[in-house]
């Protein structure tokens, strides 16, 4: 799974998703594209597990990029433990997403296929997505 490999500080604050994307939100790589709709948190394991569905659709053949890198810590305190004593330990990576925003691209020859594995890998993920094409996009 995607993590960083070295990071200034270990935890980070919540942070707030205002507005929309204004990177990252042309493509850049493939004809093919998942858009975000809405702000979210998007994991590391939803990346993979997205991906997994992808290539598993394509069968090895075409490309896919992923244009999002999960760099922000998310921490979480045990269950049944009392307030304060401080910040929880980092429980996993996230993605932080807001509307526009190109998530992956994916480069296959059959647009059918192609168009099948975005849906498989949008089931995936825990936001409302867009499957867009590179010739209806002005670019």
């Amino acid at each position: 799974m995607l993590q960083p490999k070295k990071t200034k500080y270990r935890k980070m604050m919540k942070g707030r998703m205002k507005g929309h994307e204004t990177r990252g939100v042309n493509f850049e790589f493939g004809k093919y594209a998942i858009q975000a709709q809405e702000p979210g948190w998007i994991t590391s394991r939803q990346i993979e597990a997205a991906r997994r569905a992808m290539t598993r659709e394509i069968k090895r053949g075409g490309n896919v990029w992923i244009k999002i890198f999960p760099d922000k810590p998310i921490t979480a305190k045990p269950a049944e433990t009392r307030m304060g004593s401080g910040k929880g330990n980092l429980e996993y990576w996230v993605a932080v997403v807001k509307p526009n925003r190109i998530m992956f691209e994916l480069d296959y020859f059959d647009r059918d296929i192609a168009v099948r594995a975005l849906e498989l890998a949008a089931q995936k993920l825990p936001i409302k997505v867009k499957i867009i094409e590179k010739d209806n996009v002005q670019a």
